[in-house]
């Protein structure tokens, strides 16, 4: 783990490698995802089949093998716990509610003249979502890409999910009827992002592919994008944590912990002017380490990608974080609103001691789909609108267009367009 001071000589080499910590090494990838998406364009069903025996472990029988039945999705709904069930239900009402507060209007406006100007959102036919079923299943995952597509009025969703040994997550199973989805494949990876942007016999070709996933995933989505559109290149996930001395430390190294256990290529970073906090909180990192499930990710994840940085003040401190731009970002302070004007850049923000982010991950309401690596300074999380495309309305009357048709004329003749030109003039009187 990095733990340094800004004072120190070496800060500013440490901080750079923090900067990097989003970087993926696409181009050691992209061959081998080219030849996947390239079979698959290719032999469709056979070539899905083909990498599920060798990516997952068994080996599809027929087309009807790739897709999960609604009623294995119920059975599993059927057999929750009463409490987990209650639990789901729960985040499903809070995370929808949230999502219809985003939904954009379609909107006119009528100008004196006959002008007519607006604005038509209308949601895309189809939508792919790729939900991980790899290192661990994230049902959550499934509720935070479906309930925006459902709320944008996404008529065709789709559902990718690999399924090692052919043993799909039971709870995501149930995730998946508690949300009304019928269509979910077997398929994970770079072919299922292949399969959703050109189509199988089996799965059809969608407009929009959402969900994060590993390095493989991440490179299919950013070379499928242009013929489907996407929601954002996401990678291993990070927190920043910006805290002062109110910060109870056993709480700091336990959320930072949280995205720890993600992946050993997580990150976690806490920034503080407070050397007091900072070396308290590195104990209690080795503390609760040894309490976790996941303590050999996490260790690794916190040993090479983890960070404490103590600031001489808080301004300083906010400073290095925009520059972080972090996934979910933490301010555990007594004041933490007074501080929000100065957050630029943080795909979520978690205000004051009692908002840990895994809060944020289940039961909150926004989406924990989020922008990684740095990229949160020009990535938004996922939301209705990704699922959703805007149209410019435009309708002119006689005397509208007398009254700017000859300025509109004048800039066209100026350009050359001669035809552009003509087609304004013919209608001037």
């Amino acid at each position: 783990m990095i733990f340094t001071n800004t004072k120190n000589s070496d800060f500013a080499k440490s901080f750079e490698e923090l900067l990097q910590r989003g970087k993926m090494d696409i181009a050691q990838v992209s061959a081998i995802v080219t030849g996947i998406i390239d079979e698959i364009k290719l032999d469709k069903n056979e070539a899905l089949k083909k990498h599920i025996a060798k990516f997952d472990n068994w080996t599809p029988k027929s087309d009807e093998d790739l897709k999960i039945s609604t009623e294995s999705m119920s059975r599993a709904y059927d057999n929750l716990d009463p409490k987990l069930k209650k639990s789901l239900h729960l985040a499903y009402d809070r995370i929808k509610a949230y999502h219809e507060k985003q939904k954009p209007k379609s909107w006119f406006d009528t100008e004196s003249n006959g002008t007519i100007l607006g604005q038509k959102v209308t949601p895309v036919d189809s939508a792919g979502l790729y939900i991980p079923g790899g290192k661990a299943a994230y049902p959550s995952s499934l509720l935070m890409n479906v309930i925006p597509a459902q709320v944008a009025g996404v008529e065709k969703i789709i559902v990718t999910t690999p399924t090692p040994d052919n043993e799909p997550n039971e709870l995501l199973l149930a995730a998946c009827h508690l949300c009304g989805v019928s269509e979910v494949y077997k398929v994970g990876g770079a072919s299922a992002i292949g399969a959703m942007a050109y189509g199988t016999e089996t799965i059809s070709k969608v407009d929009v592919i959402t969900g994060p996933g590993n390095i493989f995933v991440a490179t299919a989505k950013k070379m499928v994008f242009g013929d489907v559109n996407i929601d954002m290149i996401a990678g291993p996930s990070e927190i920043g944590i910006l805290a002062d001395d109110s910060a109870n430390p056993s709480h700091l190294a336990i959320d930072m912990l949280s995205q720890a256990e993600h992946d050993e290529m997580a990150s976690s970073i806490l920034i503080t002017p407070s050397q007091t906090l900072a070396d308290a909180v590195k104990v209690e990192i080795e503390v609760w380490l040894k309490k976790l499930s996941r303590e050999e990710i996490a260790r690794k994840s916190i040993d090479e990608r983890g960070a404490i940085i103590v600031t001489e003040n808080m301004e300083e401190a906010i400073d290095l974080m925009n520059q972080i731009a972090p996934e979910h970002l933490e301010v555990a302070t007594d004041n933490a609103f007074e501080y929000l004007a100065y957050i630029k850049h943080a795909g979520a923000i978690f205000l004051g001691h009692n908002t840990p982010e895994a809060i944020g991950d289940y039961v909150a309401g926004p989406n924990h789909t989020l922008p990684t690596g740095g990229t949160a300074k020009f990535f938004s999380p996922l939301g209705v609108e990704n699922f959703m495309k805007k149209t410019s309305i435009i309708s002119f009357s006689k005397k509208a267009i007398n009254e700017i048709g000859e300025e509109c004329a004048l800039i066209a003749s100026t350009e050359g367009l001669t035809a552009h030109e003509q087609s304004v003039r013919v209608r001037l009187s």
